[in-house]
């Protein structure tokens, strides 16, 4: 039974518009900013994923436009990025999900895609958690 209040507690952010990745590329979400929040995990969900490899990367930076962005250090993840990759025929309909906990205000996710032909639909949200500004009530973020 739920009995603690998470809603006003985080605020839901777009972190990677649903889309078809059909080539192999480096794929990029948005730039999420921090600022006043403590906590950031990034949950991402596939559809049919039909062919190909699928890296998922989180960066970090200090420039709002990621001017500085480079892959986090492992020690500032929660979870893997590896744990959090999907390939074809084994992961459609997933959810997966990577934290981050490292000191830059900007973070993005990625998805570096590898042996693709035909693709994978995918698609991710960023959660911003313990905010020093509560409640955060806002249900709808728009892109």
């Amino acid at each position: 039974m739920a009995s603690k209040d998470l809603f006003n507690n985080v605020k839901v952010v777009p972190a990677f518009d649903v889309r078809t990745i059909s080539s192999n590329a480096t794929t990029s979400g948005d730039i999420i900013d921090t600022a006043g929040f403590e906590s950031v995990t990034f949950v991402f969900q596939t559809g049919t994923v039909s062919d190909g490899d699928y890296t998922v990367v989180i960066r970090d930076g200090d420039d709002s436009g990621l001017s500085d962005g480079a892959a986090v250090a492992d020690a500032f993840l929660l979870g893997t990025e590896a744990g959090a990759s999907f390939s074809a025929d084994t992961d459609d309909n997933d959810i997966g999900k990577v934290g981050y906990i490292g000191g830059k205000r900007y973070v993005q996710m990625q998805i570096v895609s590898t042996n693709v032909s035909s693709g994978a639909v995918v698609g991710g949200t960023c959660i911003l958690g313990h905010p020093t500004d509560a409640p955060q009530s806002t249900q709808i973020t728009r892109d």
